[in-house]
């Protein structure tokens, strides 16, 4: 049968990989998210999110019925873009001074985390805790022993 193999090379060219594979025909493997530490000082808003926090509590109290998020932050921005350098200035200081005391918090943060990460829970050393798992282990009580 001379046409038994109907695709010929330059439909193998035109053909279209799908989902991202690698040349091995595999999926590459996701990257694997470092997770956050809860202690760490959360960043400062900017100054358009100081003035929004003002501007949403004005605006609802104008406008009760309204329910809707996008709109609040369109009306927001918008009025931010028509204010001029001046009538910005409060709400730049106030992030300026977030800024700062973050500052502040993450030179703390990174210091004691320079330190290294201490076991508060125990007061234990940790050479004291291996000592003791290891005296656990030759008093001879281990579940693993068979005593046929």
């Amino acid at each position: 049968m001379k046409g038994a193999n109907s695709k010929s090379k330059s439909d193998n060219k035109l053909s279209v990989k799908k989902g991202g594979t690698t040349k091995g025909g595999k999926k590459p493997a996701k990257k694997e998210k470092v997770a956050k530490d809860p202690n760490m000082p959360k960043r400062p808003a900017s100054a358009f999110f100081v003035f929004m926090e003002e501007f949403r509590k004005t605006y609802k109290e104008k406008h009760p019925n309204n329910k809707s998020v996008s709109v609040v932050g369109k009306a927001g921005g918008a009025k931010w873009k028509s204010m001029s350098d001046a009538e910005k200035a409060p709400f730049v200081a106030k992030a300026d001074k977030r800024k700062a005391d973050y500052e502040k918090e993450m030179k703390a943060y990174n210091k004691k985390q320079a330190e290294g990460p201490k076991d508060e829970d125990s007061e234990k050393s940790e050479s004291e805790v291996n000592d003791d798992e290891d005296d656990n282990e030759e008093d001879g009580s281990g579940e693993d022993e068979d005593d046929e």
